[in-house]
């Protein structure tokens, strides 16, 4: 959905007809194609701030423990997993804050901050990446049925 594909996508449109419009127009009309999108990723942003200070709430009134990787009777397996979600959590953190700074900031930070936001998909990918394979991992090795635990939403049987 970038802006100069999007325009390349109608200047190909319109070269069977006989309307002529300047790169400008072009990027002008993809501009406004892409508006909702972009409207709907704003909306989604602040919903997401919103559910991720909630998260980091949750401890302060003893709803859900923090992720603490220093644990000496953790094993090797779970302090890994617990510092990949401090990872997660700083790298969705880091995108929130950009996309905070894009849209509500000053403007000469704008384009560093855009940088920033666009590469915070990779973590994004990387995460889901491991997450999958490890809930994969866990299933054929030493916790068999948690797929359809978290499917269903039943605790662990003891």
């Amino acid at each position: 959905m970038n802006k100069f594909n999007v325009a390349a996508i109608i200047q190909d449109y319109l070269s069977g007809t006989d309307v002529v419009l300047s790169q400008e127009q072009l990027i002008d009309l993809a501009k406004k194609i892409r508006q909702p999108m972009w409207n709907w990723h704003i909306y989604l942003g602040y919903v997401l701030v919103g559910l991720f200070s909630i998260r980091f709430l949750l401890p302060v009134f003893g709803q859900m423990k923090f992720q603490n990787p220093f644990g000496k009777s953790l094993s090797t397996k779970m302090k890994f997993q617990k510092w990949i979600y401090i990872i997660f959590y700083f790298c969705v953190i880091v995108s929130l804050v950009t996309g905070l700074i894009i849209e509500l900031g000053p403007k000469e930070f704008k384009k560093p901050m855009e940088e920033i936001h666009v590469l915070s998909i990779y973590y994004l990918i990387a995460f889901i990446g491991i997450h999958l394979a490890g809930v994969l991992i866990a299933e054929f090795t030493d916790q068999k049925g948690i797929i359809s635990r978290i499917v269903s939403g039943s605790k662990k049987e003891n």
